[in-house]
């Protein structure tokens, strides 16, 4: 069981899966919903300050480099997309709207698009970091709802 709740807990820390992924694949496995929800909320928040304070740094540094140059200027540029369309929408209500973006669970959200969004927008550290603990609080809700439901993703 524990082999099932490290996976858990790494699936939870993949960007574009997170726990939209980690949930579902939880209840798969037949693993208590709470203690994967708390598992999975930990796994998703881990890698946040870790991408608001380097991502962007980083993925500037790698857009001109052979190899890895396409996928770093895929990734800034889905950032800064995701950042521009939180900015036009939000307008003043960014905590919210990164809020939002971060916990309905649609392809293409999520923690680590909300983060590098927020830093590319110079949001502050502490709101960036707070809105995106509350949406994925409320994406695992919603994820915990689904599973729960037997409402198949796959």
């Amino acid at each position: 069981m524990l082999k099932d709740y490290l996976l858990v807990f790494f699936i939870s820390m993949v960007p574009l899966v997170e726990l939209r992924g980690a949930i579902p694949w939880s209840q798969l496995r037949d693993l208590p919903i709470v203690p994967s929800y708390v598992i999975c909320i930990i796994g998703n928040m881990l890698p946040v300050p870790v991408i608001y304070l380097f991502a962007r740094k980083v993925l500037v540094w790698g857009a001109d480099k052979p190899v890895i140059g396409g996928f770093f200027s895929w990734c800034l540029e889905k950032g800064e997309k995701g950042g521009k369309k939180l900015q036009e929408k939000a307008g003043r209500g960014l905590f919210l709207a990164l809020l939002l973006f971060v916990g309905i669970p649609v392809p293409g959200t999520g923690a680590w698009t909300g983060t590098l969004a927020a830093s590319i927008l110079d949001m502050d550290f502490k709101s960036a970091v707070a809105a995106c603990m509350l949406g994925v609080l409320l994406a695992g809700v919603i994820m915990m709802v689904v599973s729960l439901a037997g409402v198949s993703l796959f």
